[in-house]
């Protein structure tokens, strides 16, 4: 009976004693990417490589659903604001809430989705296949040559993938609201211009995509590098590069917005 009831906290017990360990580790993997950057940065054409593959290539997703979510934003915002007798605010709420909020965010789970779990495929696929281990033989710092570089060009990509969400939310929003609906054009621009200010909202939504943008690609990259060098562990790699990104973003963007708003 007393073995049946101390299970649970066994189990418990060890889940936050592995939770603790692997922060603990992925911080010191942190600070080795830190002191090995400055050979990528040297050799900035090997985080301009790695931005093409992270950022370019994601950009297909981020636009499409930008598109879409301002034009979903577009539609719920005018049966919202039509309830309060406010429609011609359209442009100031669809642009507000993708600056502050769904721009960000949406874009990062996306550039997760994507670009993080194609960086944590990469990297693991290299070590099970021991290319990794052939760099150190060879005197090749595997987290200089091929960890920072990734992991600059997915800090540096993702607030350009934000802004771009946000252009093409605002986009859709436009679309929906002026041209299906009839909303007059210069009102849905003037009240946008009217009430977004762009130290609060403009660029503490670009400092919110950075920080996911970092944490994201060091989970990425530290899920790939520690990835166990089967097919069965990578794939288990890049299922938790996926889903504690996307936990680590929602809790990350509550405190953020704790501290900026």
């Amino acid at each position: 009976m007393l073995e049946t009831l101390l299970s649970p906290l066994r189990k418990l017990g060890h889940w936050v004693i592995e939770a603790i360990w692997r922060l603990g580790m992925i911080s010191r993997f942190f600070v080795a990417i830190l002191m090995n950057s400055g050979q990528s940065l040297l050799r900035f054409h090997l985080v301009i490589r790695e931005m093409y593959f992270s950022g370019v290539l994601s950009l297909i997703i981020i636009v499409v659903s930008g598109l879409f979510v301002g034009m979903v934003l577009g539609l719920q915002g005018y049966t919202t604001l039509v309830r309060f007798g406010s429609a011609d605010a359209l442009g100031a709420l669809v642009a507000l809430s993708l600056l502050r909020e769904l721009g960000p965010v949406l874009a990062a789970l996306l550039f997760a989705s994507r670009a993080g779990s194609a960086m944590t495929a990469e990297i693991g696929l290299m070590k099970a296949t021991e290319q990794l281990d052939a760099m150190s033989v060879m005197a090749v710092n595997p987290v200089a040559r091929v960890v920072a570089p990734r992991f600059w060009a997915g800090v540096l990509s993702m607030p350009i993938l934000a802004a771009l969400f946000n252009v093409m939310g605002i986009i859709g929003g436009y679309a929906v609201g002026v041209l299906m609906i009839g909303l007059d054009s210069g009102s849905y621009w003037s009240q946008m211009q009217a009430n977004v200010d762009l130290h609060v909202d403009v660029v503490n939504g670009l400092i919110k995509s950075l920080f996911f943008g970092m944490a994201v690609t060091l989970i990425a990259v530290y899920e790939g590098f520690d990835a166990t060098p089967t097919a069965a562990g990578v794939s288990a790699a890049t299922t938790r590069t996926v889903v504690t990104s996307a936990l680590v973003i929602l809790a990350l963007d509550f405190v953020l917005t704790a501290f900026m708003f």
